[in-house]
């Protein structure tokens, strides 16, 4: 048995890991299982500091709203109880309007990311560049990660990584046991040092890096690999010491990983309350800054979430954050979102100053929501204006 003594204790097993990620889990195990911090797997502290930043509430609180979607009208109501909402909470000009908690959740309650930790470790990234341990995101990655020379990540240079054009073969469904993703889970359940890092340094190129896009965990893997390579530090510790204490979280955050003392699972795992997963969100619509220090390159935050052109036709994507259009098509906002399985989000609009994090337990990792989440962000932006 590879199970902690955290997730013996909750009664849980490596079976129940597989089962979620299949959505294979009835509902009340699920939510225990989102709750918790470890699942079967080994975790690291990301530390808070000593001093929490209050988040001001608005006067005006919203009671509801009208959620415009698949030609109808719903309210705020229908999507909570319809999508399986355990946590909302909207930020408008820096204040708290609306926050909001199901299923027994409550401000202490930490909750799984799943790849919304995908934005967070790249924005990692950005922090490094800024602190001059890594030069730029054109640098080859096997300059900082050469045990990767040899496989189909050869020649695949930062940039081509954080926006998952490597192309290097990946399948990333959840629901199929045979696909890499699951590979990927069997190897995070067993524990063991360095052996997602040697599977993913076999894998085939299936095409020149930087001329097809493809969604990859795996990619996020060797993010949190060459963070740890060009840092010095493990994962965690990097994030508490750039963003977790200076931003003055709650909570302390937990990260999961590949074994016992092992790399950070960068792709997924953080787990975080719902307000500080606000103040991170916060914290990129102040584009990288903190006060007056900037943490993150000028026009990172930018770069990092708008669609750009891969190959000569617009890729949706930026360095694993997904741009979000409004309701006419237009990226004119700017507005872009950190997403997860189950429906995990952080919403981030700098034109409206709008924040919305979503937290959910859905039925299937995709596809189970009857509300699209966009139609909802969308519908807040259009009910509280500029």
């Amino acid at each position: 048995m590879t199970a902690t003594l955290e997730a013996l204790e909750n009664g849980f097993e490596d079976e129940d890991a597989r089962n979620a990620y299949a959505g294979k889990l009835r509902p009340d195990r699920q939510l225990r299982l989102f709750r918790d911090d470890s699942w079967v797997f080994s975790t690291r502290l990301i530390k808070r500091g000593s001093h929490v930043q209050p988040l001001p509430r608005a006067k005006r609180q919203i009671e509801d709203l009208a959620v415009h979607a698949n030609a109808s009208r719903y309210d705020l109501v229908d999507y909570i109880s319809r999508n399986r909402i355990a946590g909302l909470l909207i930020m408008h000009r820096g204040e708290i309007c609306l926050e909001h908690y199901e299923f027994g959740n409550d401000a202490r309650t930490r909750w799984i990311s799943m790849s919304m930790a995908k934005s967070i470790a790249t924005t990692l990234v950005g922090a490094a560049i800024q602190d001059g341990l890594i030069h730029s995101v054109d640098d080859p990655l096997t300059r900082y990660l050469p045990q990767l020379k040899n496989g189909g990540y050869g020649g695949v240079s930062i940039r081509h990584l954080l926006q998952m054009t490597s192309g290097v073969r990946w399948d990333d469904t959840h629901t199929d046991p045979t696909s890499e993703r699951r590979v990927m889970l069997d190897l995070q359940i067993a524990q063991q040092p360095g052996t997602i890092l040697n599977f993913l340094s076999g894998q085939p190129r299936v095409a020149e890096p930087g001329t097809i896009w493809n969604y990859s965990t795996g990619e996020t893997h060797v993010v949190g690999a060459l963070i740890r390579a060009a840092v010095g530090r493990w994962c965690a510790d990097y994030l508490s010491e750039k963003l977790w204490q200076p931003l003055g979280m709650e909570l302390d955050a937990t990260w999961w990983l590949e074994s016992p003392q092992g790399l950070e699972v960068a792709g997924s795992g953080i787990n975080a309350s719902l307000r500080d997963y606000a103040r991170f969100g916060q914290f990129m619509l102040n584009d990288g800054m903190i006060g007056s220090s900037r943490v993150l390159p000028e026009g990172w935050v930018r770069e990092a979430t708008q669609p750009r052109d891969i190959a000569g036709k617009r890729l949706d994507y930026g360095y694993m954050w997904w741009p979000v259009a409004a309701r006419d098509g237009s990226f004119a906002d700017g507005a872009f979102s950190a997403r997860g399985i189950f429906g995990q989000y952080i919403y981030i609009n700098p034109t409206r100053q709008l924040v919305i994090v979503v937290l959910s337990a859905r039925a299937k990792p995709k596809g189970s929501e009857v509300i699209a989440d966009n139609d909802f962000f969308n519908s807040a932006v259009e009910a509280l204006g500029g």
